[in-house]
């Protein structure tokens, strides 16, 4: 049977939701209306959501993101959505699946978020927390906790209006693949990374690249 909660609105509510509390909150609403079926569907596919055990949606909002990885994962799968505005929280709660954990809380404190729901290393973090509007410590601090719990070989995606998080991550994590999906409003680029993992070679220190194919 179909999850009616796992499907996308034929309302406007979260669309004025969302609207309301971006012009409350500008810093933390990176739009002013929520992701596209386009985006989403782009979203999912680049993070490779189908093959992934934990999951972690960085800014998930009113959920648009959220019901797309819910509906691409695996059912032995975890979906953890981290999201700072309480109302934003509020809603993604009314989507009742097991598999799928809302905390309310700061991205920075991403690693105590894991640790107490006792999730392992995530083999996937999406963001759409807008790192334009933040300062350029914090979100430094953001990447950098993303990057000491994604597992090795696991994978960063994030969408955004602007490059502010290619210039933040890629010191961390290397050269991103970029795509745009102009079927959204405004056009979101979509950024991936893909963790390295040091391994020991007769000493030599050498870091290489660990598939998640």
């Amino acid at each position: 049977m179909t999850n009616t909660s796992l499907q996308r609105p034929k309302h406007n509510n979260n669309r004025v939701v969302f609207l309301r509390e971006f012009l409350r909150h500008p810093q933390q609403v990176g739009s002013i209306i929520p992701s596209s079926r386009f985006l989403e569907r782009r979203v999912v596919e680049m993070a490779g959501v189908s093959a992934a055990h934990t999951i972690v949606e960085l800014g998930a909002g009113t959920g648009g993101i959220t019901r797309a990885i819910l509906r691409s994962m695996r059912a032995n799968a975890t979906l953890m959505a981290v999201e700072v505005n309480p109302k934003f929280c509020r809603l993604l709660r009314r989507t009742q699946v097991d598999r799928l954990i809302v905390c309310r809380g700061d991205a920075i404190e991403l690693r105590d978020a894991i640790d107490s729901h006792g999730l392992s290393a995530p083999d996937v973090v999406i963001s759409g927390i807008p790192f334009s509007t933040m300062s350029r410590s914090k979100g430094a601090k953001i990447v950098e906790s993303i990057s000491a719990v994604l597992r090795p070989g696991g994978c960063f995606v994030a969408y955004q209006l602007n490059g502010h998080v290619h210039a933040l991550a890629s010191p961390l994590l290397g050269p991103p693949q970029t795509e745009v999906e102009f079927l959204n409003i405004p056009p979101m680029r979509i950024y991936r990374w893909q963790k390295y993992a040091a391994k020991s070679s007769m000493g030599s220190g050498r870091v290489e690249r660990v598939s998640d194919d």
